[in-house]
């Protein structure tokens, strides 16, 4: 029996890579939504649907005879912009879970991330994420979470996949490429000492995981994983290995995550009086803490291994940036 799959977010750095992992399903027949069909893998052979999840009429179009939705896509910003994170993620998010569940949706797969919980609770993938005022954009994640949460059924299972920190090729707004050209300032402080780990994850392995969790049989009305690489390092190790590979200043002081909130905030204030970002905010602080995530739950219900170690990760997307990044990348995804 073929399984019709729809991936929304196609063309950004999660839709991509779960695309080209579904399409190794033979039983499974891949349709791809996107704004702009020209961006898709150049190898992708399936059905698109084009259009913008803003548009009522598009949404209920796009989830007819739709058996499983893998929900990729996503604004984000790394800090502030409330009022855009909301009418660009969370109210097309919550409308498509309507519409989905309206047209008959078996399963609904969504993308979140290790850090909707932590650091108190993120070790457990079925865990309430706990909304953090200091980063608008993650609440709105976890207002997500709790509607798929509440509206999960046996006609309508929920599968969400907290996500570790994205890495790799066709990289979008991510850590690392915010990460490594503030090192250059020599401003940056080892935060915890370094200590706390670093979830790090290939593109490649999100796709895997995300087609597992289309297919897989025997899950609970919701079900919650956390899916990260094969190893997960510590941010020393991360940013010793950017240092040693690629150069980048290692930092020179260190400062406890006590010190780094209120410094970062600081930074966010004075945002409006600089031409640049804030070199630091309570977002990034907030992804520093140890979000203690391993494999365990997702390879014994999904068969989950993942492939890629976190350094050949890294090479990949610092490649890519060396083409693509002419400049330092926004915190905030742009709107088209």
């Amino acid at each position: 029996m073929i399984t019709k799959v729809l991936v929304t977010g196609a063309n950004g750095f999660v839709g991509s890579h779960v695309l080209q992992a579904l399409q190794q399903f033979g039983d499974v027949q891949v349709i791809a939504a996107c704004r702009d069909k020209t961006k898709l893998p150049a190898d992708f052979r399936g059905e698109v649907r084009a259009g913008d999840l803003r548009d009522a009429e598009y949404r209920e179009a796009l989830v007819k005879e739709v058996d499983v939705l893998c929900h990729a896509a996503a604004w984000s910003s790394l800090w502030g912009h409330a009022d855009e994170s909301r009418a660009l993620f969370l109210q097309p998010g919550l409308a498509l879970i309507q519409a989905a569940r309206e047209a008959g949706v078996r399963r609904f797969v969504n993308t979140s991330t290790t850090s909707a919980a932590a650091p108190e609770h993120s070790a457990d993938p079925n865990s309430r994420g706990i909304p953090r005022k200091l980063w608008p954009h993650l609440c709105n994640v976890i207002e997500i979470e709790d509607a798929l949460r509440e509206q999960a059924n046996p006609r309508f299972q929920v599968v969400n996949l907290r996500l570790g920190i994205f890495a790799g090729q066709r990289y979008a707004l991510g850590v690392l490429p915010i990460l490594m050209p503030r090192l250059k300032t020599h401003l940056v402080p080892w935060v915890g000492g370094g200590r706390t780990g670093m979830p790090i994850i290939d593109g490649r392995d999100i796709g895997r995981a995300f087609a597992l969790a289309a297919v897989a049989d025997g899950l609970a009305d919701y079900e919650g994983f956390n899916i990260v690489g094969p190893e997960v390092p510590t941010v020393r190790q991360v940013i010793t290995f950017l240092h040693d590979e690629f150069g980048l200043p290692l930092p020179h002081f260190g400062v406890p995550f006590a010190i780094a909130y209120p410094f970062a905030w600081l930074m966010e204030k004075l945002d409006p009086l600089v031409p640049w970002e804030p070199l630091v905010t309570r977002s990034i602080v907030h992804l520093m803490e140890e979000v203690n995530a391993d494999n365990s739950k997702a390879a014994r219900m999904l068969g989950y291994h993942p492939a890629h170690d976190w350094r050949s990760a890294i090479r990949a997307q610092v490649q890519e940036m060396q083409v693509r990044q002419t400049r330092p990348m926004s915190m905030v995804k742009p709107i088209a």
